[in-house]
């Protein structure tokens, strides 16, 4: 083989390739979920933030794709992840807990379009997944997104904050 012809023996599918590098940010964490989806973020673009999860965040992102969201997105169909990771400058703008799951890649936030979506995905996930934390947040009396959280740092607490408020 001349040395020109080592071009020819690269992997004809490059893009599976790139997906599996944890720093592409194109890359998929799960079937449905993507390394870009779960860090886009209107603010951080806003404000020229940076918002680049390490590797480990990354691994941190699949495991909550893999155990939460996938198992939500097999019963239900499309979701629409409204925030994933955040970087600490990024989650300061937001106006987030100085100790959220989001700064790890252990959390993200779920629209919902009212209290019969939120009951629907809050019960799924509550009885199918190990989840450590659901919040219900709500806005203006009703529920807007869902906090969920999964973490292999410790046992998933199962804490659910908000359910009964906001489904009254």
């Amino acid at each position: 083989m001349m040395a020109g012809d080592a071009r020819m023996s690269a992997p004809a599918n490059t893009e599976n390739t790139r997906n599996t590098d944890k720093g592409n940010a194109t890359g998929q964490l799960s079937e449905h979920f993507s390394l870009e989806e779960m860090t886009r973020s209107g603010m951080a673009i806003r404000l020229r933030l940076e918002n680049k999860p390490t590797a480990s965040d990354i691994a941190r992102m699949r495991e909550l794709c893999e155990q939460v969201l996938e198992p939500l997105r097999r019963r239900y169909g499309r979701i629409c992840v409204t925030s994933g990771y955040r970087s600490v400058a990024v989650n300061k703008a937001v106006g987030g807990a100085a100790r959220s799951q989001h700064l790890t890649g252990e959390a993200a936030d779920i629209y919902v379009s009212g209290r019969v979506m939120a009951q629907k995905y809050s019960d799924f996930l509550m009885a199918h997944t190990d989840f450590d934390q659901l919040i219900v947040e709500p806005r203006h009396g009703r529920p807007r997104w869902l906090h969920i959280s999964f973490t292999r740092r410790r046992k998933n607490r199962h804490e659910v904050i908000n359910y009964r408020a906001c489904m009254q």
